[in-house]
């Protein structure tokens, strides 16, 4: 860290050059003689991607910001605040803490909170922003999987963020992300009442629950329909074999969520599809991450264009179905549509099609944006559609 930094006169810098372009100031001379060009950027730019991500620290004076990839790589302040309800007892330990979101959240629930992160000056940064929010939370510079080997101390709650790249490359199983949560499983578990292990959206939920074994409950977090990640609990006095689903989608207005079992969803018979009807709705991301494309139907009184097409459709509106919804104009073949369109600006959205959206709007010269909305699926009678909607919610 350079507390230089922390200087009032360059704290008031940041804020006035907050809409100032990055890469101008970084090649601008500083106007102080202990801070360089390039940590002004750099304070600058991660502070102005905290804006919507990590509100609490963006309106907190003197927050020392880390480089733009480690803003990147944390919690979002929602999801952590969702997390924050996950977690069990009074002790609690963050084995991969990173910029320390995830732990400040935490803190506010639990007594006793550790923060190990293996990274020196991230590790730093973030015991120094903990005294900034008034967070009472243990910092320690090491490797988490290395401090419980060398402690006897058993958590309520242990926490873990496996890295998903690895070398510079992306890695699609539990075992090969970092720490290896699947080799060290019985140590964590040794040491924690309850394990929480956070991963990517990108993988499978089946395998990874395979991969751990014993999960007794499987979250899947989602913001403003953008799957953020997907939490994995596992309680020692408890397993379940085939574990409840909590589709948790955060928005200002309040959470919403939507439980079931992946059981459920297998032995549900759908016996028909139907065309499109009045309304049209397209399911939360949180609930496709999740492979609820059939129960659905009977929660929320839908019915369901095609067995690939996720699509719903009613006569009367559900104004509480978890996803965005749709009133429909018209509809027609997707050949019908192609004699006779005349839109110059819609947005459009594919579900099920052989052509892509990017290749639709070059094809019919279609701009993007605008109140029209275009949805091409394929119906029930497998026939190629496109639906003109205007959205509701």
């Amino acid at each position: 860290m350079n507390i230089a930094i922390l200087d009032r006169e360059v704290q008031e810098f940041i804020r006035k050059n907050i809409s100032k372009d990055i890469v101008e100031i970084s090649l601008s001379k500083s106007p102080f003689q202990n801070v360089s060009s390039k940590e002004l950027a750099e304070q600058i730019d991660s502070k102005k991607r905290s804006e919507i991500k990590l509100p609490l620290w963006y309106n907190t004076d003197y927050i020392y910001y880390p480089p733009k990839i480690a803003i990147e790589q944390c919690s979002s302040e929602a999801t952590a605040k969702y997390k924050a309800t996950l977690i069990s007892g009074e002790s609690v330990i963050d084995l991969t803490g990173g910029f320390g979101v995830d732990a400040c959240l935490f803190s506010k629930q639990a007594k006793h909170v550790v923060h190990c992160e293996i990274n020196k000056e991230l590790s730093e940064v973030s015991n120094y922003n903990a005294s900034v929010l008034g967070v009472d939370t243990t910092y320690i510079t090491t490797n988490g999987i290395e401090h419980l080997k060398t402690i006897n101390e058993v958590f309520d709650t242990v926490y873990v963020d496996p890295s998903r790249r690895i070398s510079s490359r992306k890695v699609f199983l539990l075992k090969d992300c970092e720490p290896d949560v699947v080799c060290n499983k019985d140590l964590l578990l040794e040491r924690s009442l309850r394990l929480i292990v956070k991963t990517a959206p990108l993988l499978d939920i089946q395998s990874t629950v395979k991969e751990l074994g014993e999960v007794s409950q499987v979250h899947v977090l989602s913001m403003k329909n953008e799957c953020k990640e997907v939490l994995y609990i596992i309680d020692r006095a408890f397993s379940e074999s085939d574990p409840p689903i909590i589709c948790a989608m955060l928005n200002d207005a309040g959470n919403l969520t939507f439980e079931f079992k992946l059981s459920e969803e297998k032995t549900f018979h759908l016996d028909s599809y139907s065309e499109p009807l009045k309304y049209m709705y397209e399911p939360d991301v949180a609930l496709l991450k999740a492979g609820c494309f059939k129960l659905i139907t009977s929660y929320f009184n839908v019915k369901k264009i095609h067995q690939h097409t996720h699509l719903y459709t009613s006569e009367e509106l559900n104004g509480n179905f978890p996803g965005r919804q749709f009133k429909i104009i018209e509809f027609e073949s997707y050949s019908a549509f192609l004699k006779q369109q005349t839109f110059t600006k819609a947005n459009i959205i594919c579900r099920n099609f052989p052509i892509s959206p990017e290749n639709i709007r070059k094809k019919l010269k279609i701009r993007d944006g605008g109140n029209e909305y275009l949805l091409f699926c394929r119906g029930s009678k497998n026939e190629l559609l496109a639906v003109h909607c205007e959205r509701i919610l």
